[in-house]
């Protein structure tokens, strides 16, 4: 009810913020609110557009360079995907999941157009994470193996199997995990040669992971890889769900490095930001697992056909070569101004990981991440270290900001990294002192 009402003033304003906090930490989430606020974080969204998010009492405003991991690859509020959506509005709904759909025919035809080889199927979904785990349901079933093969520090999800591929803390407080998974260095190929036995089924990687801290993987890693699984048996999985769709310059991470998965699993910014949807992509002849029963894996709103009118018109957009190369031209003027920024802040930020405009920061150690993703928050910029990762920042803007921006950004990030180094600069005093101070009491008591 808070959001229809007329709002008059800043202090309206206000006031109608700490009614929404409030209810957001009493039928939300009490965990989220209370961090939030206590790092001065209190951010609520309101207006937003292209490549900026307002709060909803208009006092801040943050260029992001965080984007949903992808969901806003296209900005906020795409003005050509929301009238693609209200036209959709005018024939479309949702659809029925048991029935044939023109909606679905076609956003497939067009999905699997643009994958190479004979990745010819597309089964569609509503998140990563249901994507991610059909994709282990028809590694197995085509199989008749079990084990998966994933990387520590990669991250695929927070639903049962895609869960269960990720690191254990995100396991651990919800009991026992499902079996027949086992994580492997990323970057090793010997380390999945020797995990991978006769019940092995499948080797799922992220093309560069993400919350491992943008970890770019070289063509050998990769090719070595796909021949492991070729020589094994082992299908052949690529989440390309934060990579895919033009974020390090070309339309899917994997073409960088000369191998053709099996299975490629695409979401987030296949919503356009608009309208939640997924895929799993198949090899034309592991879509045979569902010839005997069509019907063992359906998804109620996978493939809304809504969905799929904005999520083809986010494939034309992000195939388009000039769509492409103005990534790739705004890439390249990021690197080398983030290059200048690492000469002049030496003992902080340590370098640049990145593809295209999937972009990682890396920082001295694990404190700084998070305290640059506070200063820079403070100085008007939306970015998050990797989880799996603190050293590291991820910085991924959205692909269609204006190569104008780019001065404005770099400005922002050299006074957060300046604010950054202070506050742990003083952090480091405050921890040395409270060492003496319970030295000395120990001492005391001695």
């Amino acid at each position: 009810m808070f959001f229809g009402m007329r709002l008059n003033s800043n202090i309206k304003r206000s006031a109608l913020k700490k009614q929404v906090l409030t209810v957001f930490r009493d039928h939300v989430s009490f965990g989220k609110a209370a961090f939030f606020q206590k790092f001065g974080m209190d951010f609520v969204m309101g207006r937003r557009e292209g490549s900026f998010l307002w709060d909803m009492d208009g006092s801040k405003r943050l260029f992001n360079l965080h984007c949903n991991g992808g969901v806003f690859n296209l900005g906020h509020r795409n003005s050509e995907l929301i009238e693609v959506l209200k036209t959709g509005l005018d024939d479309y709904d949702i659809g029925n999941h048991h029935l044939m759909s023109k909606a679905r025919a076609n956003l497939a035809q067009m999905l699997t157009g643009l994958m190479p080889g004979d990745l010819d199927y597309a089964v569609f979904g509503v998140g990563g994470g249901e994507a991610v785990d059909l994709a282990f349901k028809v590694a197995r079933a085509y199989t008749h193996r079990t084990k998966i093969i994933s990387a520590q520090g990669g991250y695929h999800g927070h639903t049962g199997l895609a869960l269960a591929a990720g690191d254990e803390k995100y396991r651990i407080p919800f009991g026992p995990s499902a079996p027949g998974f086992v994580q492997v260095p990323f970057g090793d190929p010997k380390a999945i040669e020797d995990a991978a036995d006769t019940d092995s089924a499948a080797v799922v990687l992220e093309t560069v992971p993400a919350t491992l801290g943008i970890v770019v993987p070289t063509e050998g890693y990769m090719r070595a890889v796909r021949r492991i699984c070729d020589r094994k048996g082992l299908i052949l999985i690529l989440d390309e769900i934060q990579t895919g769709l033009g974020r390090t310059g070309k339309l899917w991470a994997f073409e960088h490095f000369n191998v053709i998965p099996d299975i490629v699993v695409v979401g987030k910014g296949l919503s356009g930001g608009l309208y939640p949807i997924s895929a799993t992509v198949l090899r034309k002849p592991l879509e045979a697992v569902f010839h005997k029963d069509p019907f063992i894996h359906v998804s109620t709103f996978g493939g809304a056909e809504l969905g799929c009118l904005v999520a083809q018109r986010v494939l034309q957009i992000s195939s388009d070569p000039d769509f492409l190369e103005h990534v790739n031209r705004v890439a390249r003027n990021f690197a080398e101004k983030i290059e200048a920024l690492r000469q002049k802040h030496a003992k902080f930020l340590m370098g640049l990981r990145y593809l295209g405009l999937m972009m990682g920061l890396v920082l001295k150690d694990e404190l700084s991440g998070p305290l640059l993703t506070k200063t820079a928050y403070d100085h008007g910029l939306l970015m998050i270290y990797a989880n799996n990762n603190p050293c590291v920042c991820q910085f991924l803007p959205p692909l269609v900001m204006d190569a104008e921006q780019i001065n404005g950004v770099m400005l922002r990030l050299d006074k957060a990294i300046t604010a950054a180094r202070r506050l742990k600069t003083v952090l480091s005093v405050k921890n040395h002192v409270e060492d003496l101070l319970g030295k000395a009491k120990i001492f005391k008591t001695n």
